[in-house]
């Protein structure tokens, strides 16, 4: 949905303040002498110039830019008290005729020196430089290690002493309480306790590690 127009109040107050400072200039410049579209062109040259200096300044590149901010700013201010009844048009002194004669060369000076004035390049801080570490330096002690006692033959096993499970892979505690879980619930629904293999379909793991947790709940 299109917004309508609104009038901004310090839009209206700035073209109209931009309108009568450039009828002012061109009243100067013709009544200093310069006639026909010359006239005309002189207000351009001045608010241009104060445009310029003043998006140099905005940026922030450039000190000289104040200079030419303030000669065109009093070349408008200038005009507009001259043209205020602070001077007669119709007799207009010599030294304003020099000024406003002299204007273009100077306005394309300043003009140029601020599209061409050269860019600083961004100052980078320089790195400062770390110190190489040095690896600390380890003392060796020289100790008499004690020599390995023999290992003796081991004893005869007792045939009717239990063997000792072979060692399995290391079950997670929870994967183990979520087993437990599993045969728990078999148990209360079946009243029977589930099976090593029955548990192993349930949990969908490789075979050692069902044999090691059936081995763990001590299931058959």
């Amino acid at each position: 949905m299109s917004r309508s127009p609104r009038p901004d109040a310090v839009l209206i107050q700035a073209v109209i303040a931009g309108a009568l400072s450039f009828a002012h200039l061109h009243d100067l410049a013709a009544a200093a002498g310069q006639s026909g579209w010359k006239a005309w062109a002189y207000p351009v040259s001045v608010d241009l110039l104060l445009v310029a200096a003043w998006r140099r300044l905005r940026t922030g590149r450039d000190r000289s830019s104040w200079t030419w901010f303030a000669i065109a700013l009093a070349a408008s201010l200038g005009a507009n008290v001259a043209t205020a009844g602070m001077l007669d048009l119709h007799h207009v002194p010599a030294w304003l005729r020099i000024l406003v004669a002299g204007w273009p060369a100077l306005a394309f000076l300043g003009g140029t020196l601020l599209v061409h004035a050269p860019t600083p390049a961004p100052t980078t801080p320089a790195p400062v430089p770390v110190p190489d570490e040095e690896p600390p330096e380890v003392e060796m002690h020289h100790t008499d290690t004690p020599a390995p006692a023999p290992v003796s033959a081991p004893a005869e096993l007792d045939p009717a002493a239990p063997k000792p499970l072979a060692a399995g892979p290391a079950v997670p505690p929870a994967l183990l309480d979520h087993a437990r879980s599993i045969a728990d619930a078999h148990r209360d629904s079946t009243g029977e306790q589930i099976t090593a293999d029955a548990l192993t379909a349930r949990l969908g793991l490789p075979a050692p590690t069902c044999q090691a947790i059936a081995a763990q709940l001590q299931l058959t």
